[in-house]
């Protein structure tokens, strides 16, 4: 008998672009045909702890932004539970902990709104630093990219976090660092995503 590899081609691998926008986020491209759209609400209006905004920019190999790129958004609250059956503790009425958003078709900036989360458990007894782990997809790329955002904000914590002690060489940390702004009505923290070239953001195989 002859073995399946032998007359079974590899399927053909396909981009999530360029047209991601429309079919994940479709009021983004001014088309209404959602009541509620998956992924706009991240932490509801219940959730406890410090509101913030997250603000970027997706930047390719040329240092030019994406104009077309879509990120999905996982946290904890602000007590380090996630809305999980697994999760050590319970979430607040509301809280998704999961939110997605896209590129500005004429800036290539993105932002969303939530909570800052608190500390997570690790592995081993150990603790992990607030953190936000995002997945990214884009026109060009074939397989979602994973990566976490830390907190300028959280040094002691990002100090000891096991993942970010992981990365090496040490410097390489500062690509997964947002930098906080208390300039306006709300914390802002800046975290652009740099998918290739110099100081290309730290990606995680998982």
């Amino acid at each position: 008998m002859r073995d399946p590899q032998d007359y079974l081609p590899e399927t053909a691998s396909q981009t999530a672009g360029p047209y991601v926008h429309i079919g994940l986020m479709p009021s983004d491209a001014g088309i209404d045909i959602y009541g509620h759209e998956l992924g706009k609400d991240i932490a509801g209006p219940n959730a406890a702890g410090e509101r913030i905004r997250v603000e970027g920019r997706l930047i390719d190999g040329n240092g030019v932004a994406l104009k077309d790129g879509l990120i999905e958004v996982w946290q904890a609250n602000a007590t380090g539970s996630y809305a999980h059956p697994e999760s050590a503790g319970e979430v607040e009425a509301g809280f998704r902990g999961w939110g997605r958003v896209i590129a500005n078709f004429e800036s290539g900036a993105w932002c969303f709104d939530t909570v800052k989360p608190g500390t997570v458990p690790g592995r081993n007894g150990s603790v992990q630093a607030p953190h936000i782990s995002l997945w990214i997809v884009a026109r060009g790329i074939n397989i979602g990219l994973n990566t976490r955002l830390y907190f300028d904000d959280e040094g002691a914590a990002n100090d000891a976090d096991p993942v970010l002690g992981r990365v090496d060489p040490p410097h390489r940390r500062d690509t997964l660092i947002a930098n906080r702004d208390d300039s306006g009505p709300i914390p802002v923290y800046s975290f652009d995503v740099r998918l290739q070239g110099d100081n290309e953001t730290v990606f995680f195989d998982i």
